[in-house]
């Protein structure tokens, strides 16, 4: 198969190249706009390999993502293009209403102008998957769970816009009969994500002896999944997945922020002893506004449906991001000097 994989030098997006080219021996041309959150260097496994080609673009720019379309003739697109981090949504929301909207409209408009030119036995196969996030759900209680017919309840300007772009992906199933597929995941964590997100800010901060800031009372419940178990369901999605329907990925590992934050310090105790305890380094901070107090997934759908599940628990999965980040200092090390440097984003002007 040859696949478009939009934002695949991003975190996600880049386990999915991967695992697209070493692992299923698919050709794949990724189209990444390369912001602050992309990394090439990420893809250095892939680099010199045939099937593989890159494209730096933004999916906003229907031109270049015409031709891209033209050239390649891919057999299904996979969209990971998004602006992602909520702290970032809440200072700068039009970054966000702009690629995960306007760009999710972009590429579903030059997509269905390419399917209505296909071959019948082309148009047969191919599928357009749409990645989203359990965000777009809103806050849970303490004991329900996300299902696919769960009602949209977005709380932040990012959750809000990946709504959107879920409920365009489906209407252009519903309206054009393009083969969407929409999958929802909970938090993804593992190697090469960008340290703005809870687990690998903490992983190198505790390396560093940084403080540790956990938001409010480190109360707040995610689901966690590895991200070459998400990547490994989006391929399984791509293949078995129905157009039009939903398809929710959790890792069954629900932690408070507060466990995660500890656990890491354990583990990196562990791995990397120093002088005291990490856990000292635990420092709680004015909470996130807004802040949704718990997510959990039900993938029993994708389970059933796509024989898919998480390949490792938390606590192996966790274990092996730390570890991964100590052995890699030269990929997060650019970073920490250049686009982040790890400092508090998305307060408002009243918690300065």
């Amino acid at each position: 198969m040859r696949i478009l994989v939009t934002g695949g030098a991003g975190f996600i997006g880049s386990a999915v190249c991967r695992r697209l080219v070493l692992q299923t021996g698919a050709a794949v041309i990724n189209v990444d706009k390369l912001t602050y959150a992309a990394n090439l260097a990420s893809l250095a496994s892939l680099e010199r390999l045939e099937p593989y080609e890159f494209l730096q673009s933004d999916i906003c720019d229907r031109e270049v993502i015409d031709l891209a379309f033209a050239d390649y003739e891919p057999d299904a697109i996979i969209h990971l293009a998004a602006e992602s981090h909520v702290d970032r949504s809440i200072n700068g929301p039009g970054a966000f209403v702009n690629t995960n909207i306007v760009g999710t409209y972009t590429l579903l408009e030059a997509a269905r102008t390419y399917y209505e030119r296909l071959p019948l036995p082309r148009r047969k196969q191919f599928r357009f998957v749409h990645v989203s996030t359990d965000e777009v759900y809103g806050s849970l209680g303490p004991n329900d769970l996300f299902r696919e017919d769960t009602p949209y309840r977005p709380s932040s300007p990012y959750s809000a816009s990946k709504a959107a772009s879920d409920h365009l992906a489906l209407a252009w199933f519903r309206t054009y009969g393009l083969p969407v597929i929409v999958s929802n995941c909970s938090n993804n964590y593992g190697p090469y994500q960008f340290p703005e997100k809870l687990i690998p800010l903490t992983i190198l901060n505790a390396i560093d002896r940084k403080p540790l800031p956990v938001y409010g009372d480190g109360k707040n419940i995610r689901d966690w999944l590895h991200v070459d178990d998400h990547a490994a369901g989006l391929i399984r999605l791509l293949h078995e997945g129905k157009p039009g329907e939903k398809y929710n990925f959790g890792g069954d590992a629900e932690r408070s922020n507060m466990e995660v934050v500890t656990q890491i310090c354990d583990v990196l105790d562990r791995l990397s002893p120093t002088t005291g305890m990490r856990r000292s380094l635990i420092t709680f901070v004015p909470d996130r506004p807004g802040h949704d107090a718990r997510y959990a997934i039900d993938a029993s759908k994708a389970r059933r449906e796509l024989d898919w599940k998480p390949t490792r628990t938390f606590e192996q999965g966790l274990a092996e991001t730390v570890g991964w980040y100590l052995k890699n200092r030269a990929w997060w090390e650019r970073t920490r000097r250049g686009a982040y440097d790890g400092s508090r984003l998305g307060l408002l002007a009243s918690q300065h």
